[in-house]
């Protein structure tokens, strides 16, 4: 079974920066099997994907978040962490990472979610 925790929400005002991480573990976790992704959503709103890792270290990124966001894998830890800059209003949701063993499509490890509200 794999776990996932998120920390690092928290209020900001807009142009600030925040730093999302995401530690997982489990007796089967390793970055090398399982492809990773952060999501949000905002209230009344439907999830959506920001962005992913693969195993092999291929990011992609929601088209609102290019140039602003930037997901990454440490290098001794199996965190994986979401560096979000240039933060704005429309940025405020809650944040979850989520895991999948890269041959399947859909994601089927959560976190609990951290906030993240952006005030202007």
């Amino acid at each position: 079974h794999v776990q996932l925790v998120e920390s690092g929400g928290g209020s900001v005002q807009a142009g600030g920066s925040l730093r999302l991480s995401c530690a997982a573990s489990g007796y089967t976790f390793t970055f090398s099997r399982y492809c990773m992704g952060w999501f949000r959503q905002a209230p009344d709103e439907s999830r959506e994907q920001v962005a992913t890792v693969s195993n092999s270290g291929t990011t992609t990124y929601a088209e609102a978040v290019k140039g602003r966001f930037t997901i990454s894998k440490g290098n001794t830890k199996n965190t994986l962490y979401l560096q979000m800059n240039s933060l704005k209003p429309e940025d405020t949701a809650m944040y979850y990472c989520a895991a999948r063993p890269c041959w399947l499509d859909d994601y089927p490890h959560w976190g609990q979610g951290t906030q993240v509200t952006v005030s202007s």
